[in-house]
């Protein structure tokens, strides 16, 4: 049996349907999708098209296996993002952003851009220089 998410949590708890509305809540809902300290890196990681699971590994070496798994999971279940099994010798496995996943392209767009203006802002580093 798998763990559910938060966000899958919460729909079966509410129903969403019957829920008072004041329980239903759009920053709540985008929290429990996007929320903690890796969902967002992984999904900006995946910006630019998909990668594979060691690539995602490299470009946030500090991350543990288990916890990018975890994320990785939780991001597929909550329908952000799409895992593709190729099948080949070695296995080859990718994740892509889709569906809800690509419409927060935007967002994560702009936090990238607010994030890089402070960086040059506030510590003079300009946008070459600064990590993705």
């Amino acid at each position: 049996m798998s763990k559910l998410t938060k966000q899958q949590e919460s729909a079966a708890r509410y129903g969403f349907t019957n829920a008072p509305s004041n329980l239903i809540c759009p920053v709540r809902t985008t929290l429990n999708l996007l929320g903690g300290k890796w969902k967002l890196l992984i999904l900006a990681s995946l910006l630019d098209g998909a990668r594979r699971y060691g690539e995602l590994r490299r470009l946030m070496p500090e991350i543990t296996e288990k916890m990018l798994i975890q994320e990785l999971r939780e991001l597929e279940a909550d329908g952000l993002v799409a895992r593709t099994v190729h099948q080949q010798v070695p296995p080859k496995v990718e994740y892509a952003l889709v569906g809800p996943g690509e419409q927060v392209r935007p967002v994560l767009q702009a936090l990238l851009g607010w994030g890089q203006d402070y960086l040059n802002q506030q510590c003079g580093i300009p946008a070459a220089v600064a990590p993705a």
